[in-house]
């Protein structure tokens, strides 16, 4: 059974900055794209950040570019999220998922096993 378990959120200052972890087990974490998502209340999911298996290459959604960074430990099977400078508007739950990329934008690649989130709320 596939896990993911993501860590890592709270409650900051605007401007401030939080760490993510994802840690997956029982999947083949070394080989898959994974991303972050988030989803604020009354907000559909959407797409954060994405890295590709070997690190090399790592993609962002527009409002976080230059905050974020999105590293990966393959030994540890771990994603992480590095958020800096955030804004109240970054509140939300952040999950991790594989990602996948389509013509319409970034998915999640599973949409049945998703964790329980990690809740980042930002005060302004």
């Amino acid at each position: 059974q596939v896990q993911l378990v993501e860590s890592g959120g709270g409650l900051v200052q605007a401007g401030g900055s939080l760490r993510l972890s994802c840690a997956a087990s029982g999947r083949t974490f070394s080989s898959e794209t994974m991303g972050w998502f988030r989803q604020a209340p009354g907000k559909e999911r959407e797409f954060v950040a994405a890295i590709t298996w070997s690190g090399r290459s790592t993609y962002y959604i527009d409002s976080v570019k230059g905050r974020f960074t999105i590293p990966r430990d393959n030994a540890k099977k771990t994603v992480y999220l590095e958020m800096n400078r955030l804004k109240p508007q970054d509140a939300a739950v952040y999950c991790c998922n594989a990602a996948m990329l389509f013509t319409t934008g970034w998915a999640p690649g599973s949409t049945d096993n998703w964790g329980q989130g990690a809740q980042v709320t930002v005060s302004s």
